[in-house]
């Protein structure tokens, strides 16, 4: 059987943990200190979906800072999902989904499926009772909310909330998204 490739874009504000998302995909494991992307990192992993479908994905982790905006661009094209990454504990990062997601589907030149991700759950729960922090906090249901709003637009979108630290999700992000460019024809 041959193996399909698919190109993925790992995209989000800066310091979301779209780094250590990848880092944990790849078994490299966490690190607590925090380096920025400079324009683009790059990494393959394969895997097998259910149905005996073989799959390499190609991982593009694009730098979150605004002034990387214009080297950005050119990593969108030929992309077939999107994981969407915002802070649970940095609201900011959630407001910008839709800006990311403009960006995204305007230089990639349609809608491809997104996966919305909610990272730093276990940020969350240690701040949920920090009266200055919960004014950051976002919760489940507001990421739902958000997932809903995307595919009002007509885009095929799927919700997890992962901690890059603990790995929770993190595995099962990247599977959903291989799953939703299946469904969309990835393979034809």
């Amino acid at each position: 059987m041959v193996t399909a490739l698919f190109k993925v874009i790992l995209m989000g504000d800066g310091s979301v943990g779209k780094t250590s998302l990848r880092r944990q995909y790849m078994g490299e494991g966490f690190r607590a200190n925090y380096m920025i992307t400079i324009g683009a990192d790059f990494a393959v992993k394969k895997m097998t979906l259910e149905g005996g479908h073989d799959v390499s994905i190609q991982i593009w982790d694009l730098a979150g800072q605004e002034h990387f905006k214009n080297v950005r661009s050119t990593f969108y094209r030929g992309a077939q999902g999107a994981l969407t990454v915002y802070s649970t504990v940095e609201r900011t990062s959630f407001d910008n989904i839709g800006n990311w997601l403009d960006e995204c589907w305007s230089n990639a030149g349609k809608k491809i499926p997104i996966v919305l991700i909610g990272n730093k759950i276990d940020l969350r729960e240690q701040f949920k009772d920090n009266p200055v922090m919960q004014q950051t906090i976002v919760t489940t249901e507001e990421g739902q909310t958000m997932a809903n709003r995307i595919a009002e637009r007509g885009a095929h979108v799927s919700f997890l909330e992962t901690s890059a630290k603990t790995g929770l999700n993190v595995e099962a992000s990247f599977l959903e998204l291989a799953i939703k460019i299946l469904e969309v024809g990835g393979l034809t």
